[in-house]
């Protein structure tokens, strides 16, 4: 008999989600560790620090002040790095006790050191100044995370040119500031500093910005990061670096077109890397792809049967709250309960404004031929949205024209992560127009939004039958 139905490899959202879901199933459960600290990205130096970072940015330049009353806020005082991790270090350590308390609650072994695979149901735990333990199990789920991708044009040693896990440690505010890489964690990074002040030049050699985002958003945030004072430069690629040791002189980056770019520091967001190497994955037969993702069905099963691997040692889309359903569902197949995939997941953006979107784009819906009508409201003409300053934000439903079935929802602007729920859940019950026809919002509220879109979709409807 094994020594554990599960191990799970990795204590960030996917790790635990996985350990925690199979330990409620009745099963043996053991979570390895390789870091000090529970949590992983999400909770040590990505997800909630940046998102913790991000409201403190928001809070000490009054950003959320500008829309009111016509005033102009300025930083309400000289914002110190100590500002920013003050909030953020108290942050991760309720985080980290959480997970623990979490663990310790459904009874999975929490067992610290460096896992690795000696064969398909041995699971080797190495730790310094500690005997070797060898764990045997049924099933293996690897959740190790990623890394942040380095290329080899940027050197990496130089105390001005991070990644994204290295940002936390800057010692002071950058009065200008590269970053390059227009993705998710480039354009949150690049809101964040350019609404304290610093002056921010995004380079991608993509030409829109987050091109999975519907197009109409897509362009909606490029036109607000500008206005927050983000340069974009998209469209073109950094040729070569020159990073000087002296700490006066400044970082010069040329672009393609000979455009030079002379700033304090440099920001690389060039996407990540899976945390496979060492795990012996390859060794039992796990197939994996580019940047050493592991690569899986549809169930997160990979080619060996009893190993499941899920977040974003995966890929895409490789967010804490995909992550967690990938858990789930992959421990409720390896251990033969019936499950129902998600059938909509939704994504979070938190730039400046916040940007979320759930189902279908209309431009997917166009490509498949489906007929739609789109709806809108504008937070500027919602009496919340007044009374907040709100005056850019809208949201954006899809129906399908002859059912009225909605197919998606996209929402820019203040609370965007938590507006676009309702219609995740809509999106889940398969409902339509009607409910948001029936449903009593809360008033004002900028949820209320959902019904203006809905009758100015049944509007446009009822203006084309006439």
């Amino acid at each position: 008999m094994a020594d554990f139905d599960l191990v799970v490899i990795g204590s960030g959202p996917a790790g635990e989600q996985g350990a925690v879901q199979a330990a409620r199933l009745g099963k043996r459960v053991a979570l390895v560790e390789r870091a000090s600290v529970l949590g992983g990205t999400a909770a040590n130096t990505g997800t909630l620090p940046s998102k913790t970072l991000r409201e403190t940015a928001l809070y000490l330049s009054g950003y959320r002040a500008r829309g009111l009353y016509g005033v102009e806020s300025t930083l309400r005082h000289q914002a110190t790095v100590s500002d920013f991790l003050y909030r953020e270090r108290r942050v991760k350590e309720t985080e980290r006790q959480r997970i623990g308390t979490n663990l310790q609650f459904n009874n999975v072994q929490m067992i610290h050191g460096l896992g690795s695979l000696a064969d398909a149901h041995t699971v080797l735990v190495r730790r310094e100044g500690q005997p070797e333990r060898r764990l045997t199990t049924d099933y293996v789920l690897i959740a190790t995370g990623s890394s942040p991708y380095r290329p080899p044009l940027y050197p990496f040693d130089h105390p001005r040119v991070h990644d994204s896990d290295e940002l936390l440690d800057l010692p002071a505010l950058p009065k200008a500031m590269v970053v390059v890489g227009g993705g998710v964690v480039g354009c949150e990074y690049a809101c964040m500093f350019a609404a304290l002040g610093t002056s921010v030049t995004l380079v991608d050699m993509k030409k829109e910005v987050l091109p999975f985002l519907d197009d109409e958003f897509s362009e909606l945030l490029r036109q607000r990061m500008e206005a927050l004072g983000v340069r974009m430069r998209f469209g073109f690629t950094v040729e070569s670096v020159q990073a000087p040791d002296n700490p006066t002189e400044p970082i010069r980056l040329t672009l393609s077109g000979n455009e030079v770019l002379e700033v304090d520091q440099v920001l690389v967001a060039s996407g990540r890397s899976a945390n496979t190497s060492g795990l012996g994955l390859e060794t039992v037969g796990v197939k994996l792809g580019p940047r050493g993702h592991v690569e899986v069905d549809a169930s997160y099963q990979t080619a060996v049967p009893h190993i499941y691997a899920v977040g974003d040692v995966i890929g895409f889309p490789a967010l804490a709250s995909t992550s967690m359903e990938q858990a789930r569902l992959a421990v409720l197949h390896a251990f033969g309960h019936p499950f129902k995939p998600a059938p909509v997941l939704p994504y979070g953006i938190y730039t400046i404004p916040e940007v979320s979107m759930a189902g279908e784009t209309e431009e997917a819906l166009r490509s498949k031929n489906v007929p739609y009508v789109a709806g809108r409201a504008a937070f500027v003409t919602n009496p919340r949205g007044q009374i907040i300053g709100e005056m850019h934000g809208m949201l954006k439903l899809l129906f399908h024209r002859e059912s009225l079935k909605l197919l998606g929802v996209h929402v820019l602007g203040e609370q965007a992560a938590e507006l676009v729920h309702v219609g995740l859940t809509a999106l889940v019950a398969g409902a339509g127009a009607q409910l948001f026809v029936e449903t009593c919002f809360n008033y004002p509220t900028l949820s209320e939004a959902y019904k203006t879109a809905t009758y100015d979709a049944l509007q446009q409807l009822q203006a084309g039958a006439k």
